[in-house]
């Protein structure tokens, strides 16, 4: 195992740089840069310190196998349906808030809409999979088809409606999570 290797990228997945991660142990950072390269080794003592600010532990950071699930299967979805707005939600992605975006499929019936959004922080991006489907962007509206997409700031009122006599499902993607 490359240890240094492997706390380079704890260090990076948690947005520090070496300076900053050296700051919150009274370290230096020429210090983390030597442990990042394996030049040195830490104690014990700092090597839980460095894991516990990195958000780990010994027994994680060690471990063999990830814990971490990366697929996701048709099985793992969950679907809400919305018979009052002919709608169906698939969450695809399981515990997905606690992750910065959150990817959901919405199949709309004809004559079927998603809820109305209201202005919110954060960013929207959608593909349509299949149909033809309306998004209304505040009093805009726009037409998209099989393969075009969407993407947008979301601080205005935003929704979809299939306005067609078939079927329409588009992969929606919200950052921070909101559905």
């Amino acid at each position: 195992m490359d240890v240094g290797k492997k706390l380079k990228a704890l260090r990076l997945g948690n947005n520090l740089t070496q300076e900053e991660l050296a700051s919150r142990l009274e370290l230096t950072k020429g210090y983390i840069s030597l442990l990042e390269n394996n030049k040195t080794s830490p104690s014990m003592s700092t090597l839980f310190n460095i894991l516990e600010v990195l958000g780990t532990d010994v027994h994680e950071f060690f471990s063999k196998e990830s814990d971490q699930v990366v697929t996701f299967k048709e099985e793992d979805f969950y679907e809400k349906d919305d018979d009052v707005l002919n709608h169906t939600i698939y969450w695809i992605v399981p515990n997905a808030v606690k992750y910065e975006m959150e990817p959901i499929m919405i199949k709309l019936l004809p004559g079927g809409q998603s809820n109305i959004d209201q202005p919110h922080p954060g960013e929207e991006f959608g593909y349509v999979l299949e149909g033809v489907v309306t998004l209304y962007l505040n009093k805009k509206k726009y037409i998209l088809k099989k393969g075009e997409t969407f993407y947008y700031l979301a601080n205005q009122e935003h929704y979809l409606v299939n306005h067609s006599n078939h079927p329409c499902k588009v992969m929606w993607i919200s950052t921070p999570p909101t559905f």
